[in-house]
């Protein structure tokens, strides 16, 4: 059995075929999706599927970097009153992007050291979205790391450096399609990465694993990462599911 740890299967690209979505995800044997929030626009579509699927799924509130604009102090004042809901088992999706554009870092860096501290305060981790962001990320990790933070790089794809930088802050390292990519780095390093500091998730409907590559991704596809993984460390792939699911429970609760 699997969880996926990051998905937006209640993301419009599914409104054709949700349904199917969720039950091939059952069929391949991910029995649990855990559902991270983006933006205030993302909380109600989210929060509708979790309920109908509430046996299976699991959910996350946070704002993206990417949410972080001029009125972001508003959206951040709205994803703060949703914190008070007690359905949550993380803080998430937070984080640092700055690929397309660094106008608003100084704003990003603020919002994530808040969120950070929500997650202290309410004994959640986090899950972490770095992008063009690593040395910031570590930087403002290390300041507010007191024992207590703990979480994931989502959708992890840095170097041997930095994902022994990040488990060394206590963290996870989340693998999802990428690994399975010709020019992806980590599969060179990842049988020097502990299997119990790894969660496996799909990101979908983004970066869907080969085969699959060109289409929309969900949630039945992390088989795909698992396999990729068991062949880089040459081990069982039902030892991947077991370790990586057990990981996945201890870190958020399940």
């Amino acid at each position: 059995m699997y969880i996926d740890t990051h998905s937006h299967i209640y993301d419009e690209a599914f409104d054709a075929d949700r349904e199917l979505v969720f039950e091939r995800a059952i069929e391949a044997g991910v029995e649990t999706i855990l559902l991270p929030n983006t933006d205030e626009t993302t909380i109600k579509p989210m929060m509708d599927f979790y309920e109908s699927h509430i046996d299976n799924c699991k959910v996350m509130m946070g704002l993206h970097p990417e949410g972080v604009k001029e009125d972001y102090k508003r959206h951040l004042a709205v994803i703060e009153k949703e914190m008070e809901r007690d359905c949550w088992v993380g803080v998430g999706e937070i984080g640092l992007d700055l690929y397309w554009d660094k106008t608003f870092e100084k704003q990003q860096v603020e919002v994530l050291k808040e969120q950070l501290r929500w997650a202290k305060q309410l004994s959640l981790p986090v899950s972490l979205h770095t992008r063009e962001a690593f040395d910031l990320m570590f930087k403002v990790l290390e300041h507010e790391q007191d024992g207590s933070l703990k979480g994931v790089f989502h959708c992890f794809n840095g170097t041997e450096e930095q994902a022994n930088i990040a488990i060394s802050l206590g963290f996870h390292l989340g693998l999802g399609g990428v690994i399975t990519y010709k020019n992806c780095d980590v599969k060179n390093f990842l049988a020097n990465i502990s299997l119990e500091k790894i969660i496996l998730e799909t990101d979908d409907p983004y970066l869907p694993p080969v085969p699959y590559r060109g289409k929309r991704n969900e949630p039945a596809y992390m088989v795909e990462v698992a396999k990729k993984i068991a062949e880089v460390k040459d081990i069982d792939i039902k030892e991947v599911a077991r370790v990586t699911t057990d990981n996945a429970r201890k870190l958020f609760n399940l």
